[in-house]
C-alpha cells in the first residue's frame, strides 16, 4: 500500500501524507518548462560527444570512466537524499540492479569511451541515436511489442544509414570502423537496459533504478580504470578536461535523467522521444564548431536516413 492512494493506514495510527496532486494545464495546453527541460537535455546530451572526444585526447578512455563516475555516482546519492528517497534496494531487486548495471554502465560505458575515441564525433551520436530501433527489435523478440511494417521499415532504414554512415568520410579508416562497432555495441546493450529496466522503473522509480544500477556499476568501472589511473601524469590534465569530467559525469546523467524521465511522466515516451532527435543533431554541430570535424556530404546522408528510420519505427502501433 502506497501514500498515493491511502489516506488512513489500516488499523489506525499516524495518517500518511498524500501526495501533491499534479498540476492541470488547461485542454490543449501544457507546461512550457517540461518542453524547455527536454531541449535542454538535448542540448547536454548533445554536447557530451565532443566534450568527452576532447577530454579523451589527455585522458585514457578507462582513466576517464573512474574518474567520471563517482561524480555521476555522488551527484545522484545528493539527489535521492534531497527528495527522501529510498537508497538501498530490497533484497530480492540485487540480481535485477547488477544485471541491469552491467549491461547499461560497464558494458555500455566501455565501447561509448573506446568507441568514441576511435570514430568520429558525430558518428557515435547518430549511431547511438538508433536505440529505439533496437529496443523495439529487443521488445518484440521478448513478447513486449507487436511486429508489423513500421517496426521493419524503420529498421531496414537504419540499417542502410548505418551503412552510408560507416563507410563515408575521408577519416573512415579501418580504426574509425571499430569504432563505430564499438559505438553500436554500446547503442544494444544500453537497449539491453531500457527494455529490461522497464519493469523495476516502473516499480521502484526511475531515479531509484539509476542510483542502483550506476551504483553496482561503479566498482568494476573504478577498478578497470586503475591501472590507466596509476599511469597518469596529473600535472598534464589541464582545467578544460577536468571540467569536462565533471560535465560528463554531473551534467550528462545526475542532471539530464531527471529532466528527461520529468518528459515522460508529463507528455509520454513517444512525444518525449521526439526530442532525442536533436541529441546528434547537437553533437554534429558541437563536434564540428569545437573540434573541427566537418561532416562529408554523405555522412549528412546517412544521418539522415537513421534519422528518418528511426522516426518510422517510432511511429509504429503499439500493443
Amino acid at each position: 500500500m502506497t501514500a498515493s492512494n491511502v489516506g488512513e493506514p489500516r488499523g489506525g495510527g499516524r495518517p500518511r501524507t498524500r501526495r501533491r496532486p499534479r498540476r492541470r494545464f488547461p485542454r490543449g495546453r501544457r507546461d512550457l518548462t517540461v518542453d524547455l527541460g527536454l531541449v535542454l537535455t538535448a542540448v547536454i546530451w548533445g554536447m557530451n560527444f565532443p566534450v568527452v572526444k576532447a577530454v579523451l585526447r589527455e585522458v585514457e578512455p578507462l582513466a576517464f570512466n573512474a574518474l567520471r563516475f563517482p561524480c555521476a555516482a555522488l551527484a545522484i546519492w545528493v539527489l535521492l537524499r534531497a527528495q527522501g528517497r529510498r537508497l538501498v534496494p530490497a533484497r530480492g531487486d540485487w540480481r535485477t540492479v547488477i544485471a541491469l548495471g552491467t549491461a547499461g554502465h560497464v558494458v555500455y560505458q566501455v565501447c561509448f569511451v573506446f568507441g568514441l575515441d576511435l570514430t568520429l564525433t558525430g558518428n557515435a551520436a547518430l549511431l547511438l541515436s538508433t536505440v529505439p530501433v533496437w529496443v523495439l527489435f529487443i521488445a518484440v523478440a521478448a513478447g513486449w511489442e507487436r511486429f508489423n511494417p513500421s517496426i521493419l521499415a524503420g529498421a531496414l532504414a537504419t540499417l542502410a544509414g548505418m551503412a552510408i554512415l560507416v563507410t563515408g568520410g575521408a577519416h573512415q579508416t579501418g580504426g574509425a570502423r571499430i569504432g563505430d562497432l564499438l559505438v553500436l555495441g554500446a547503442a544494444l546493450s544500453w537497449s539491453v537496459y531500457t527494455v529490461f529496466g522497464r519493469r523495476m522503473t516502473k516499480r521502484r522509480g526511475v531515479l531509484e533504478m539509476t542510483a542502483w544500477t550506476l551504483w553496482a556499476g561503479l566498482p568494476v568501472v573504478v577498478a578497470m580504470g586503475i591501472p590507466d589511473l596509476l599511469r597518469t601524469d596529473w600535472a598534464a590534465i589541464s582545467a578544460g578536461a577536468w571540467l569536462g569530467i565533471a560535465y560528463a559525469g554531473v551534467f550528462a546523467i545526475a542532471v539530464a535523467y531527471p529532466l528527461w524521465y520529468r518528459g515522460v511522466r508529463a507528455i509520454g515516451q513517444s512525444r518525449t522521444s521526439v526530442y532525442q532527435n536533436l541529441v546528434p543533431l547537437v553533437a554534429l554541430a558541437g563536434a564540428w564548431l569545437w573540434l573541427a570535424e566537418i561532416p562529408t556530404r554523405q555522412q549528412l546522408f546517412g544521418a539522415a536516413v537513421i534519422l528518418a528510420g528511426v522516426l518510422v519505427a517510432r511511429r509504429s502501433p503499439r500493443r
